[in-house]
């Protein structure tokens, strides 16, 4: 089993940042990608970014962004401490939503192919 735990969302205003953070404990982190989704209200969980184990970097591993995000957000780990990141830059209203980490073995864009979940954390971006 893999516990995971976001925090560092809020309220932030439109064009402003937010680093969101993602601490796994339990089953070792090592070998597992990471991935963050998001459910804004009324939708369905949808992907946001995800990253790779880094195949021997101890921070560096291949990442994958949603078409919605890229060039604005950037995900990255840090596997000493068993923590990824996702820094938020020029937040839009319609970034709202609550925000998930999950891990599985490989990185995947697909909600239901993930195994492990947190609990999530909320995002609100003022216009």
């Amino acid at each position: 089993q893999v516990q995971l735990a976001e925090s560092g969302g809020g309220l932030a205003q439109a064009g402003g940042s937010l680093r969101l953070s993602c601490a796994a404990s339990g089953r070792t982190f090592r070998g597992y990608a990471m991935g963050w989704f998001r459910q804004r209200p009324g939708k369905e969980r949808e992907f946001v970014a995800a990253i790779s184990w880094s195949g021997g970097s101890p921070y560096y591993g291949d990442t994958y962004y949603a078409e919605s995000v890229l060039g604005r957000f950037t995900i990255s780990r840090d596997n000493a401490k068993n923590t990824v990141y996702l820094q938020m830059n020029s937040l839009k209203p319609e970034d709202t939503a609550v925000y998930y980490c999950a891990a599985r073995p490989g990185p995947s864009t697909v909600v239901n192919e993930y195994d492990y979940w947190g609990q999530g954390t909320q995002v609100t971006v003022s216009s």
